[in-house]
């Protein structure tokens, strides 16, 4: 491997997922019992494929419909050809967009394309929609049908599209709006958001799925630790219930692996016992790698039962067929900001009536089911009846510019979907821009830097990042760290090969951190030709390395037009760290005699992550990061080590000489 950026460090210790905000929603994937047939045939199985005539003649004599139907109803991909108009989906999955061009006999990116974060795939006629269209056709007058999928996920862009699209039908009456959406909740949410009272302009449509009765059991009284409880149910329904294979809901990677471990145990404890059937256990989660995902759908003998241990992307996100018993831990890990420390957090919280019924919803696919509920039914009825929306409990300030780069000025007064974000939300988001210079003193948007934040689709602190990398003179390397920050799980650890694994990942990491970490992966990566016989020997994630590539090209194009010059730091790790520090000095924290790290904005306590080389080191004294995970403690992912008085250089609106300078609620913090 070619020498490393920075000095050679620490080890590496990775066993956490990376569960990034913008990579949260994950890919659809669907069982398809009919594959044996052709495609027409397989498209006239499909319920909303009956009703396409029904549609159209809604979508005619509507503004807005409303259609509520479950995963793998054909929602995405037969509604969008119900007419032969410009139909935008917003926004569809590249797996989608193939089925819908190999539906039609097209040609993807010619009449049936998509575009998504860094991977846009369309005719140069077929118009995309995002912020820069929308900036140039405010009315979206090349298009006849917006279609709003996915719905039910209320992530912070559905309820953006939602407002946005409905000012433009105030305007545009041949506008038509479709919202497709996998549960009830998001049906009442969408038509309360969407109906106007005056007027008979919006309808909803159910698409009756193929679905069976599913018997419900809850617990008599909680049980202390769910992971145990699952194994241990697992195994009950393995020796005391009829054929059909069992789905079971965690919160995350760390505790799927480890359900997974603990079960293969206990199969092969039973096959020792003579048990004529034998359990198969498979992880599913969104970080992992397609051809293990895969293996949820094949296909086994009578003597064997599949155990599926999921995360909620097995919620809505996939169908997959043969599973009969379900297993609900009662718990989901979500993305949770806190406007008055600025810290974001993914929090393990109980799980909302909506996702409890879409997960029992899972065992009755082909036949009557069965789910076993890890709480008792009064805990249930206690629970929220829907999750929070994003838009609730997220880091607003992309929102924000993202608004005000449209001419809408007054974001307090814009027509979100439903309930409006929280004052302190929308508060911290302006004052997050305002430091980043993106806002000026009268809040509103900067030219040209605070239009440049606005147009990248990254976090507004990698943006800044970004556009300062030329001043820097290592916008080359920049690039590649900005790039490496938006994939899940770089290195890969199996199981029976850790030790070796673990050896080859510190022969990238440096004792500067884990930005320059990343950095010495991608820019070997790169120098391998992109080999995934080098990645397999590294064990590091082929496909997550390949989409950092094509990540880094989207940037380059985006600096490119900003006229960013283009430099390299030649090796020099300086001017890579005060750069990063330049986009993320908000996010600073010093090592404290306790044995923590305190954010230097309010002396919040946080730890570096057991994922981090930096980690079981030596503590440097200042560092900075990227986010934070809240599990048993507060820990910072990303770490880097920093001078203190790059802090002053670069942040002295920010930071005072033995104080904090912004931050007024707080006790003064010496630096």
């Amino acid at each position: 491997i070619s020498s490393p950026q920075g000095t050679e460090g620490p080890g590496v210790s990775i066993s956490e997922e990376r569960q990034s905000v913008t990579e949260n929603s994950g890919t659809t994937i669907v069982y398809n019992p009919y594959a044996a047939l052709s495609i027409e045939q397989q498209r006239q199985k499909l319920p909303v494929f009956k009703l396409r005539n029904h549609i159209l003649y809604l979508i005619e004599n509507y503004q807005t419909v409303v259609i509520v139907g479950e995963t793998g109803c054909g929602k995405s991909t037969q509604i969008p050809q119900v007419n032969c108009a410009r139909v935008g989906l917003t926004w569809p999955l590249r797996e989608v967009a193939g089925r819908v061009a190999e539906e039609r006999g097209a040609v993807l990116g010619h009449e049936v394309g998509y575009c998504i974060r860094f991977d846009d795939c369309t005719d140069p006629l077929a118009t995309r929609i995002k912020v820069k269209e929308m900036m140039v056709d405010p009315l979206l007058t090349k298009y006849s049908v917006i279609m709003l999928d996915e719905a039910h996920e209320r992530t912070l862009y559905t309820d953006i599209a939602i407002g946005l699209l409905k000012k433009i039908q105030k305007k545009r009456g041949d506008l038509r709006l479709i919202v497709a959406s996998a549960t009830l909740d998001a049906e009442v949410k969408a038509s309360s958001s969407l109906l106007d009272p005056t007027r008979d302009t919006c309808v909803i449509l159910t698409v009756e799925g193929r679905t069976f009765p599913v018997d419900i059991f809850y617990l008599q009284s909680p049980v202390p630790d769910y992971i145990k409880s699952t194994v241990e149910t697992v195994v009950k329904i393995h020796q005391t219930e009829g054929d059909g294979d069992i789905l079971a809901f965690l919160t995350g990677q760390e505790e799927v692996e480890t359900v997974v471990s603990m079960l293969i145990e206990q199969a092969r404890a039973l096959a020792r016992t003579g048990m004529k059937k034998h359990l198969r256990v498979l992880p599913m989660y969104a970080g992992l790698p397609s051809f293990e995902q895969m293996k949820v759908f094949e296909r086994v003998s009578r003597s064997v039962r599949k155990v599926i241990v999921a995360t909620n992307v097995a919620e809505t996100s996939i169908t997959i067929g043969g599973i009969v018993y379900v297993i609900d831990c009662g718990f989901v890990k979500l993305r949770a900001y806190n406007p008055r420390t600025a810290i974001e957090c993914l929090v393990v919280v109980p799980v909302s009536q909506a996702s409890a019924n879409q997960r029992a919803g899972r065992g009755g696919r082909n036949r009557s089911g069965k789910c076993y509920r890890l709480y008792t039914e009064e805990a249930f009825d206690k629970l929220p009846q829907s999750t929070v929306p994003e838009m609730q409990r997220s880091n607003l300030a992309p929102v924000i510019l993202q608004l005000k780069a449209l001419g809408i000025d007054n974001v307090l007064r814009f027509h979100f979907m439903s309930v409006s974000p929280i004052f302190w939300y929308m508060l911290s988001a302006i004052f997050c821009s305002l430091l980043l210079a993106g806002l000026d003193k009268d809040c509103r948007l900067t030219e040209p830097l605070g239009l440049r934040i606005a147009e990248f689709p990254l976090n507004p602190m990698f943006a800044k990042m970004l556009l300062e990398s030329g001043n820097f003179g290592c916008s080359q390397e920049i690039l590649s760290i900005a790039a490496m920050m938006q994939i899940q799980n770089v290195f890969v650890i199996p199981s029976n090969q850790k030790s070796q694994a673990m050896r080859e990942h510190r022969k990238f990491a440096v004792e500067e951190g884990d930005h320059l970490t990343m950095l010495n992966v991608y820019e070997a990566f790169i120098k391998h030709k992109k080999s995934s016989q080098w990645c397999q020997e590294h064990f590091l994630n082929y496909k997550g390395l390949v989409r950092a590539a094509t990540v880094r090209e989207q940037l380059k194009k985006l600096l490119v037009k900003f006229q960013v010059p283009k430099k390299s730091s030649e090796g020099d790790p300086d001017p890579v760290l005060r750069c990063i520090v330049s986009g993320f000095f908000a996010n600073a924290a010093r090592f404290h005699s306790t044995g923590a790290y305190r954010t230097i904005r309010d002396d919040h306590e946080l730890h570096i992550h057991p994922a981090s080389v930096l980690y079981a080191e030596k503590p440097p004294r200042w560092v900075i990061y990227n986010e934070v995970i809240q599990t048993s403690k507060y820990y910072m992912r990303d770490v880097t080590v920093i001078e203190s008085a790059w802090l002053l250089e670069l942040a002295p609106h920010f930071y005072q000489q033995g104080t904090v300078g912004m931050n007024r609620s707080c006790p003064p913090n010496h630096l």
